[in-house]
């Protein structure tokens, strides 16, 4: 399952994005009885290794146990260190916040016990001498046993998350009852980075994939199929599976306009295109099977990010394309990103989150908080914000933070550093780097979380990280509307539009009726649609299939795609797109 699954009207904007896959329709099978039965062909080998994703739940053991029949199950983790040293080792990337840790680049193997790894190898072993079939199972456990045969069982994160916030616990952690965001945070620094560096060195051993996202509707296609399924990806334009989630500033925007459940309270968030987080559908046949988009940026990084990308950022996707929805809503928290020293060395990361709001939508006297006020003291504005956090006077945002009124298709840049947020009224695509944790909130309205708690300020991390110097001069001068006529032809104009020269990203606008040529082949293009009903994306050389895009969708074009045009699909129709890449050196 990749995030909720939306009722309500109809809308043209795809919530089901799939990637239909080429010739290997006959390697799939669908359902308990299907996949019990292909599972049930493996039991001729004398050892099968089960490898999980973190969160995968024991009704995928129950399966393929009752389908390879062993003599013999090993569980990996037993392997493991116990709770006290694999606490101790962890520890310093855990924290005691409660959204913040430090990156984990360790693996696996520095989580397990050797003593109890060797026994586990010499057990299998033992039995394989003795003629009895074996079945090692659970994370890490090739590492146990490589296997005559390999299943991987695989897990998209936005499905890890719900079930963090159904009572599941993180990987090798007894926190069930524990505040989903510390879930989510040992999540995102510790259990998703030692698995997906475990899972790449497996691509190319997998015999079969079992998509384990729907615990009573399990999936599995030949390990060929889904090497192929990531190949032809990366190929092609294609869309990531979105999800949406509801925040206490949400609105109702998306619920309107993309046909979702009219009965939730809000929708504050949509992730349609963060490969970190979203899944791909693949389509075979009439089979749709659900994986991590990480899986594509993992197994062909070249292919997808370019050359250039990747000798930058190895394989990570560095932009994210998310939309926040404040129509009818309230006001984003006033925030601050750290810069990228800070992120450097308190948690480990590259790069910072540069962002930028792109405004699809707005209501009158909506606005964006952006920079400080001519004159502003810095000792008494952090005095305000410490006061009002501790239970005094709230906050007087305007006295201290820009507000800059927003309308459609405005642009606001925001560096690393920058005082921010949306007001409500606002629907906004934000364009951003990756780091999307990394959010100092600096005053939230003396609002509780919809989880009926304060959610996380982070004041001393945010002071040390204002470039007090960002005022309101400067914001207008750097920070707004940004728009340079770059090209213009007979029916289309291409505007640079951002972002600012501290930031990494570049971002285009094309208005256009006609047909405007493209090429992703020195770095991935990342694209939304802002204006108009749908477009087509053609490859000139018929490349790939031509690919329709609907109003507010993001899809990505990779590298390894090359040339490739947009075109209005009604005729004559005026159609806007947003178009962001990682600058190029040379």
């Amino acid at each position: 399952m990749a995030g909720e699954r939306p009722v309500g009207r109809r809308s043209s904007y795809d919530k089901y994005p799939e990637v239909r896959v080429d010739g290997y329709d006959d390697q799939v099978f669908h359902g308990n009885a299907d996949v019990y039965a292909a599972l049930s062909g493996l039991r001729g080998a004398s050892t099968v290794t089960v490898d999980c994703y973190p969160g995968v739940t024991d009704d995928v053991l129950d399966l393929v146990r009752r389908a390879v029949d062993p003599d013999v199950v090993i569980m990996s983790g037993l392997v493991y260190l116990d709770q006290q040293k694999v606490d101790a080792i962890l520890a310093p990337h855990v924290t005691q916040d409660r959204v913040r840790g430090v990156m984990f680049y360790g693996c696996l193997e520095d989580l397990m016990d050797p003593e109890q790894l060797d026994r586990a190898r010499s057990k299998v072993q033992q039995a394989v001498d003795r003629g009895l079939r074996v079945m090692v199972y659970g994370v890490g456990a090739s590492v146990v046993c490589p296997g005559d045969v390999l299943v991987y069982c695989d897990l998209a994160r936005w499905e890890i998350q719900q079930r963090y916030r159904h009572g599941a616990c993180n990987f090798l952690a007894n926190n069930a009852e524990e505040d989903a965001l510390r879930k989510f945070k040992r999540g995102y620094f510790i259990d998703w980075r030692i698995a997906d560096r475990h899972k790449r060195q497996l691509f190319d051993r997998i015999d079969y994939l079992l998509d384990s996202n729907d615990a009573g509707d399990p999936r599995l296609i030949t390990g060929d199929a889904f090497r192929a399924g990531l190949d032809q990806v990366v190929r092609r334009p294609f869309r990531l599976v979105p999800y949406f989630d509801p925040g206490v500033w949400g609105g109702t925007w998306m619920r309107d306009h993309f046909g979702l459940d009219p009965a939730a309270p809000n929708y504050a968030w949509s992730f349609d295109g963060v490969p970190e987080e979203n899944s791909l559908y693949l389509r075979f046949g009439d089979v749709r099977v659900e994986v991590p988009a990480m899986d594509a940026v993992l197994r062909r990084p070249v292919e997808l990010l370019g050359a250039q990308n990747y000798a930058r950022f190895g394989a990570e996707f560095p932009i994210r394309f998310d939309l926040l929805d404040t129509m009818g809503g309230q006001n984003l928290s006033l925030q601050v990103h750290p810069l990228t020293d800070y992120i450097h060395t308190h948690y480990g990361m590259a790069y910072t989150q540069d962002e930028s709001y792109y405004i699809l939508d707005a209501q009158p006297g909506a606005g964006v908080y952006l920079g400080l006020r001519e004159g502003v003291s810095p000792a008494r504005m952090m005095a305000a914000l410490r006061a009002a956090q501790d239970g005094g006077p709230a906050f007087s945002a305007d006295m201290y933070v820009n507000r800059v009124p927003a309308h459609r298709h405005d642009h606001f840049l925001i560096p690393a550093g920058t005082v921010h947020g949306s007001s409500a009224g606002c629907m906004v695509l934000e364009i951003s780097a990756t780091p999307y944790i990394f959010t100092y909130k600096l005053w939230d309205w003396g609002r509780l979380g919809l989880d009926g708690k304060p959610r996380p300020i982070h004041l001393d991390d945010g002071e040390k990280n204002i470039q007090w110097n960002r005022r309101t001069d400067w914001v207008q001068s750097n920070l707004v509307n940004q728009f340079r006529d770059v090209a213009a032809g007979d029916g289309w104009t291409e505007e640079h539009t951002g972002l600012h020269e501290l930031e990494f990203i570049e971002s285009r606008r094309f208005t256009s009726t006609v047909t405007t040529q493209h090429d992703a082949s020195r770095g991935v293009h990342m694209l939304n649609l802002v204006e108009g009903d749908a477009a087509v994306v053609q490859s000139p050389t018929g490349a790939f299939e031509p690919f329709e895009v609907h109003y507010a969708e993001t899809f990505i074009v990779p590298a390894a795609a090359g040339s490739y045009t947009v075109r209005p699909a009604v005729e004559g129709q005026q159609i806007r797109f947003v178009q962001a890449y990682v600058r190029q050196v040379g």
